[in-house]
């Protein structure tokens, strides 16, 4: 079962990503797939701010992962675009079921290591200002997820 929403700003994209970290549970999986500038990193940004992280989020492309620990969970965003190629264990999979929520951009990089269950989002660049946001939940405890996404 998959659902799309239609963002009209940043702003709603970021709503979006906060109501939805009400409901998340540690050991939750997060990919996001998108073009560059689709608004990743954006959404992450959201959910940072929903799990109660008041830390600035940026993208981790340089330093791959990033860990936020000043929430009502850990947030784990990895970066794996610069992981293209490379084939050996860096240990990321350590934190995809762990104690928090695991955001990854970039999954296709990581395939090797991705769990069955996980919830992918795929976000569409639409124009300047709106992106069409794509949710396909992998395992019943995603559908349900994502179900309950009003």
């Amino acid at each position: 079962m998959m659902k799309e929403y239609i963002c009209n700003s940043a702003r709603e994209t970021k709503d979006l990503a906060a109501q939805l970290s009400e409901k998340l549970n540690a050991g939750t999986l997060i990919i996001l797939t998108g073009d560059l500038g689709a608004g990743k990193t954006t959404f992450t940004q959201g959910l940072a701010k929903g799990l109660g992280i008041t830390s600035k989020v940026i993208s981790p492309t340089f330093t791959i992962m990033k860990v936020y620990k000043k929430g009502r969970l850990p947030l784990y965003h990895i970066d794996a675009y610069r992981l293209e190629g490379i084939n050996q264990d860096l240990g990321f999979d350590e934190f995809l079921e762990d104690d928090g929520v695991c955001v990854i951009e970039w999954p296709m990089f990581m395939e090797n290591i991705l769990p069955e269950n996980y919830l992918q989002i795929d976000i569409k660049y639409l124009d300047e200002e709106r992106r069409k946001l794509t949710f396909l939940p992998k395992g019943e405890v995603y559908e349900t997820l994502v179900e309950e996404l009003c």
